[in-house]
């Protein structure tokens, strides 16, 4: 197997320490960033002989080394995690703990013994006696600027907010710490190229971006040779229980590292946190998606290009940068600035003094808001609606449309497909929800429409389905440069039939026209999709919201989130010492060990899908009775010895062989 790690065992400074082996102008001809072909390692030769390789960067390459940055002699050993106590996670309420407290001490009294715990107050003070994860929540005050009469402010104005943080150093430190990542993790930016000499992009570390603020920062300070690149990569997303507490909101900030692979931040693992709940005023919010806000730009505007908002269709123009910004502000007037170039001179970007920031690069793509909810839900299933109505007139419409429902409705029970009892008319859509209406939405509306909209939707659908693959290579950014080529060709229906007579000036479908370079600078999008952290608001808000008295619930649920990082923290390091069994195996590994297993890298993921088996109340008369007549029912006649082999392999799990003379006998 091709290793990740250029270097030998013997050589590699890592190998005791069990590691992960180790922008462009958009042309609608152009797929390779040029700075990256000139700047980057390439293989040798293209031909189809090479090995599939892995290059690290030369220098930012994460030497280990101990806390005051010395480097580590060879066959160091690990540096000792330590915890004070570990409490199995319990979400029983303060009056429960103390009723099964009282009982158990009854039980126990028998016997001269006493109780674990004397009362809840006690299993707290366990939890919070954990250093082991203990990053603590402060908080500050703030009050919005304002120059008016404070007769003339609107009451938000006037009141004063609490921000809640946890220091981001400390929270990344308990990440780099963490064992749960090991064998997950890219100590350097790297480049993959596979075994044709193409190159592919997956985990955040595959990308440009890092690659490229690797080269920066050495360039800037050679004294930094064999540290480690970090990348923070920031979510923001607004909780809905914020409803219930008052007249704020809550946006949570979430905070992960580039390092942990793909798989280890969609599967949490505590490699996505909450570092902040943001106390917003709904006034502020209501308007703007988080990315303009961040970028100070004008709704309707790119974040990424100087796009007229009239001019979005399909189209791109040059990119977007801080110092373009500042130039423009320097130069013009507010109102110029907003009407002319889209800039809100207002909002001053997080990052602006930043020294090797820009806040238009680091904005990455968003599949569930962007092209799941945006693009397919908001856009083109409702213009489809519109377009019957156009053809058929609203009554006739609507007919079809109930019928678009029942056939959705009466979607079969099949593994990999949602059923929809109720047709697509839900009042609140999840991700899964929209993702599973993608594999059903076209079969359900073929014959009411022409082939050119059918065309349009498999069209889209192809795109959604490329961008959403965890490994992406040249050949796949090709197919979807045709995929969108096609989308833009086939979407004028909706112009011709009056739907969109003004045309498709949406951000939402620009943002499209910017995914190659994106894949190419940040790897996989679906690694860093705003799904992630909406499925963190289970853990963060919704979980510790129910287990508060929900009176002044903030500071309740910032304390619960607190305790259960301390838990998760102690069983990760107690598993990792051996002093626990693992309650589940790491994630599985993807990656090299695909190539060789002969599975098409380029394949997309299989969803985990809901779904539910209704078992008959009464025996089907006449079904064959034993199994060997179900056998030759079914036309299987290796039934028999399948299942023999299925139970001898639960019966000795991890036996290589089968042992043919010991099967276990299925008397029927």
């Amino acid at each position: 197997m091709p290793s990740r790690n250029p270097t030998s065992a013997d050589s590699n400074p890592h190998s005791d320490l069990d590691p992960q082996d180790f922008n462009f102008n958009f042309d609608h001809d152009l797929i390779n960033d040029d700075y990256f072909n000139d700047h980057s390692p390439q293989p040798e030769g293209h031909s189809n002989q090479h090995q599939s390789q892995y290059i690290p960067h030369p220098h930012l390459r994460g030497d280990p080394c101990d806390l005051e940055g010395n480097p580590l002699p060879p066959n160091a050993p690990k540096p000792a995690r330590y915890v004070d106590f570990l409490f199995q996670k319990e979400e029983m309420s303060a009056p429960n703990i103390d009723f099964l407290m009282e009982l158990w001490a009854f039980k126990a009294a028998k016997y001269e013994e006493d109780s674990p715990f004397k009362s809840h107050r006690d299993v707290y003070a366990t939890i919070d006696a954990i250093h082991a994860g203990d990053v603590p929540w402060e908080c500050f005050s703030v009050t919005p600027q304002h120059d008016l009469d404070e007769s003339d402010m609107p009451r938000w104005q006037q009141t004063e907010y609490q921000v809640w943080y946890r220091d981001p150093d400390a929270v990344i430190q308990a990440m780099l710490a963490n064992p749960d990542f090991a064998g997950q993790f890219d100590y350097a930016p790297y480049v993959h190229y596979d075994q044709s000499g193409k190159r592919h992009w997956k985990d955040f570390m595959s990308g440009n971006y890092a690659w490229s603020k690797s080269d920066t920062i050495y360039e800037n300070d050679p004294s930094t040779d064999g540290s480690m690149y970090i990348g923070v990569i920031l979510g923001s997303d607004k909780t809905t229980v914020s409803i219930a507490t008052g007249h704020v909101e809550y946006h949570l900030l979430y905070l992960s590292i580039g390092n942990p692979h793909n798989c280890i931040r969609q599967a949490h693992c505590n490699a996505v946190t909450s570092i902040g709940f943001l106390a917003i005023p709904k006034a502020f919010i209501a308007d703007y998606p988080e990315q303009v806000m961040l970028a100070g730009i004008v709704q309707n505007w790119c974040v990424k290009c100087t796009a007229l908002p009239e001019d979005l269709d399909g189209s791109t123009a040059e990119r977007r940068s801080q110092e373009y910004t500042d130039v423009l502000v320097e130069t013009f007037n507010s109102d110029v600035l907003w009407d002319q170039y889209g800039i809100d001179d207002d909002i001053v970007p997080f990052t602006n003094d930043f020294p090797c920031a820009d806040i238009h690069e680091m904005l990455s793509p968003d599949l569930l808001h962007q092209v799941i909810k945006g693009c397919f839900k908001d856009h083109l299933v409702t213009w489809t609606g519109k377009y019957l109505k156009e053809v058929h007139g609203e009554a006739c419409a609507n007919e079809i449309i109930d019928d678009i429902d029942h056939r959705i409705a009466a979607t079969p029970a099949f593994p990999g497909l949602q059923r929809f009892p109720e047709g697509r008319r839900f009042k609140q859509w999840t991700g899964d929800d929209l993702k599973a209406l993608m594999k059903v939405y076209i079969p359900a509306i073929v014959e009411y429409v022409p082939p050119q909209l059918v065309e349009c939707l498999s069209a889209f659908l192809n795109f959604c389905y490329l961008v959403r693959r965890s490994e992406l290579g040249e050949d796949s950014l090709a197919e979807i440069k045709q995929a969108l080529h096609n989308f833009h060709e086939a979407h004028e229906i909706f112009r011709d039939s009056g739907v969109r007579p003004k045309g498709f000036a949406l951000p939402r479908q620009h943002s499209m026209v910017h995914y190659i370079r994106l894949i190419q600078e940040f790897g996989a999008p679906n690694g860093l999709c705003s799904s992630i952290t909406e499925s963190r608001h289970i853990t963060a808000v919704k979980k510790p919201w129910r287990r508060s008295n929900r009176y002044d619930a903030l500071g309740q649920m910032l304390l619960t989130n607190q305790r259960l990082d301390k838990l998760a923290a102690a069983h990760v390091d107690f598993v990792a010492r051996g002093l626990l069994p693992a309650s589940h195996g790491p994630p599985p590994r993807r990656g090299l060990d695909f190539v060789d297993e002969g599975i098409d890298n380029d394949a997309p993921d299989i969803e985990r899908v809901q779904g539910s088996v209704v078992l008959a109340r009464t025996p089907q008369r006449g079904y064959p009775r034993t199994l060997e007549t179900l056998a030759v029912h079914l036309q299987q006649p290796n039934l028999p010895l399948l299942a023999c082999k299925f139970l001898y392999s639960q019966l000795n799990p991890g036996t290589a062989q089968i042992d043919w003379n010991h099967l276990p006998q299925i008397d029927t």
